[in-house]
């Protein structure tokens, strides 16, 4: 991958001759369809290009970004992945470290409890209300690949990390799809990409106590039971976060 975050050296370390016949021998067919969408729509394409290289760890915590070298990258202006930088800054995901820029948050073991704290106080009430509302049959495909992780897990198959994100992704997901609150949603979904970019390998591994409690809040799901499930899922966010504070004493 390019560099993308050389930090900046003083006025002159750019020469700008030769840049805008660089711009003009750009590939222009891409950008052509790209041209006639709407400022918010540009905005909203570089948001998620920079995101999904942010939450793949392409960028790491604690990077310093450079935005003309990562517009290159991209293929994009400068305009619309400047509001995408103030959007996943506004997050939390980006920090500003005055004149040298924006840096992708690294966060420590104290911020990653903070966050956990607030979602104790948001993601039961948000199982709550989305209980009734949740597909049946999105329910049941989670229940049923939490139980085959288990079950392979049992078997002395060493999961997949990968993959194991991506049915936690799921389950988080479907619940926050059918709550029904769209500024709850909003606040839970930055928190749980806050959490994501912690280095998951200082925490205390808990595979098999995070599916089961995952099954248990897909099996309160399922049965229609609202209170049990945003029990459950208090239940699993506190296991989580005593499991560090445990660890941490």
């Amino acid at each position: 991958m390019p560099m993308i975050y050389q930090r900046c050296r003083p006025t002159g370390c750019d020469p700008a001759v030769g840049q805008a016949s660089k711009i003009a021998t750009m590939n222009e067919t891409p950008l052509q369809p790209v041209l006639a969408t709407s400022d918010s729509r540009l905005a909203q394409h570089a948001y998620e290009q920079v995101l999904g290289l942010i939450m793949s760890r392409q960028i790491a915590p604690g990077t310093l970004l450079q935005e003309r070298r990562l517009a290159e990258y991209l293929k994009m202006s400068r305009t619309p992945l400047r509001d995408a930088l103030l959007m996943l800054e506004a997050e939390g995901l980006l920090v500003r470290q005055g004149s040298r820029g924006l840096q992708v948050k690294a966060m420590n073991i104290g911020d990653f409890i903070d966050n956990l704290s607030i979602r104790i106080l948001l993601e039961p009430e948000a199982t709550r209300a989305a209980t009734p509302h949740v597909s049946k049959d999105v329910c049941a495909e989670v229940t049923a690949r939490l139980e085959t992780l288990v079950s392979r897990a049992c078997q002395g198959e060493v999961p997949d990390r990968a993959e194991v994100r991506e049915i936690d992704e799921r389950l988080h997901s479907m619940i926050l799809d059918a709550a029904a609150n769209s500024q709850m949603t909003a606040i839970i979904r930055t928190l749980r990409r806050q959490t994501q970019i912690f280095d998951l390998r200082s925490l205390p591994e808990r595979f098999e106590s995070t599916c089961r409690e995952h099954l248990a809040i897909t099996a309160a799901i399922g049965g229609g039971q609202a209170d049990e499930a945003a029990s459950a899922m208090r239940r699993h966010l506190e296991s989580v976060k005593q499991s560090i504070v445990t660890r941490l004493g």
